[in-house]
């Protein structure tokens, strides 16, 4: 959102800039006792402006008024000037002494309703900007900054519906369809978005947030490569642009390339310094590259930066339990599991780490509550009945397996249920499981390799033949 025109209606744009900058010397070495008349202390006042001096085109604008207090395009330049250096409410006021010379002027109405908006008083600043529609109903700018407020209120479809208007006044407005495209995207319509920000491009092709927005949604559509494309845009324009580095390395990431994404998240770091997020990216980058003890190294930077970062401890159990460093490994999934204890997958990790140590007694309780957590997981009930087996507990682990069976009855599920039942002295049982297992998936004779060294489990399953 931003400001209509600073520069002054009757404003010579054709003025020699040299001429200008004489008379801005001229003025600040001779101030408030040399006499400059109203023209002049135009041109100052927008020089000043265009260079961000916003105090100092506010002094000029004063003297101008103090020479012609009924200028009600000078009463508007003021408001601008006071919204630029924060003094909202003071520019309201310079606002309504513009409008009060000058009721109809919808350049004040659009920059009063910038300035209510910036002070989050939306449904005011909807007020100035249909106010100026009843007098030009045909501004493009006014849609615009109508549709900016609407999407600062989280009312897209309406903030799309100005826009549009906007953009069908005039579909040569490149900001208008930069704000469509987000607004699309935040409604998940990416077709539309990815549209708009093409348009927006194509007008403005050195734009590094649309380019960068344009990858985002790329990314999400599941278009890598493009999206990879469209943040090395944004990069080539502008190098330090953090954001873009980092997510070129999802993008790679997403296409199976971990070196480069690794660099990129490097990139980042160089940028913006040490991030616990860009630290556990390029973690699992390493862990995936199975290189445990740099992603370790990782790991452990982002927890040095924050540590109750709970899927960084997750991660670095993770690495510890690919070494066979069981114990640390439990130690790291009790941060996790401390940090988030209604996340069942660090749970389950915690379980697979304890039974890895062999304490199934630590195993079945972290087990137990991985099917609290998620009762529907039948890869958890598995191991649960497999840790209960082992442990001991025969008839408890039959339950458990009955369990797993119910959810998702698969020849895997099946056989390991056999074992058990087979452990207890059930052959019958045993055999109809095993057969159950042959019926589903005939090729499951290859895992049981066990059962082929008694004759009669042989024979029951038709496997002499």
């Amino acid at each position: 959102m931003s400001f209509f025109e600073f520069g002054f209606d009757d404003a010579d744009d054709a003025l020699d800039p040299s001429h200008i900058e004489q008379l801005v010397a001229a003025y600040e070495a001779q101030g408030s006792s040399a006499y400059f008349d109203s023209d002049t202390l135009e041109e100052i006042a927008t020089y000043y402006y265009e260079r961000g001096r916003f105090e100092d085109a506010l002094g000029v604008i004063d003297r101008l008024l103090a020479l012609h207090p009924t200028a009600s395009d000078a009463w508007m330049r003021r408001g601008i000037l006071l919204s630029h250096l924060g003094r909202h409410e003071e520019a309201l006021q310079a606002y309504d002494r513009a409008l009060s010379l000058n009721p109809t002027d919808t350049e004040t109405l659009v920059n009063l309703g910038i300035t209510l908006d910036n002070l989050g008083r939306f449904e005011e600043a909807l007020q100035a900007y249909e106010q100026a529609l009843q007098i030009d109903p045909l501004n493009d700018e006014i849609y615009y900054n109508l549709g900016i407020t609407l999407e600062r209120m989280d009312r897209l479809e309406e903030a799309v519906q100005a826009l549009e208007e906007a953009a069908r006044l005039n579909p040569d407005h490149p900001e208008v369809w930069y704000e469509l495209g987000f607004c699309y995207d935040r409604l998940g319509d990416d077709e539309r978005s990815l549209a708009c920000y093409d348009r927006h491009l194509e007008l403005d092709p050195y734009s590094a947030d649309a380019w960068y927005n344009r990858g985002i949604v790329l990314n999400r559509m599941g278009r890598y490569r493009e999206a990879v494309e469209s943040y090395d845009y944004a990069i080539a324009i502008q190098e330090d642009f953090g954001s873009a580095w980092y997510n070129r390395g999802n993008a790679l990431t997403n296409l199976g390339d971990l070196r480069g994404a690794i660099e990129s998240y490097e990139k980042v770091l160089e940028i913006e310094g040490g991030d616990p997020a860009t630290y556990y990216n390029i973690a699992l980058a390493y862990e995936e590259l199975q290189e445990y003890e740099t992603a370790i190294r990782y790991f452990q930077l982002a927890l040095e930066e924050d540590p109750a970062y709970a899927e960084a401890w997750y991660g670095l159990g993770c690495c510890y339990d690919a070494l066979e460093r069981f114990e640390e490994a439990i130690a790291c999934m009790e941060r996790a599991v401390t940090l988030q204890p209604e996340t069942s997958e660090f749970w389950y990790a915690k379980a697979d780490c304890e039974y890895n140590a062999r304490r199934l007694q630590d195993a079945l309780q972290s087990y137990r509550r991985v099917i609290e957590l998620d009762p529907q997981n039948r890869d958890a009930w598995l191991d649960y009945a497999e840790t209960l087996l082992e442990a001991g507990y025969v008839e408890e682990s039959l339950q458990a397996y009955r369990q797993a069976l119910t959810l998702n009855p698969d020849a895997r599920a099946y056989i390991r249920q056999a074992r058990a039942l087979l452990a207890l002295g059930r052959s019958e049982e045993g055999i109809r499981s095993l057969k159950m297992a042959l019926r589903l998936d005939p090729s499951a004779k290859d895992e049981l390799p066990e059962f082929y060294r008694d004759a009669s489990i042989r024979r029951q399953l038709g496997l002499d033949g």
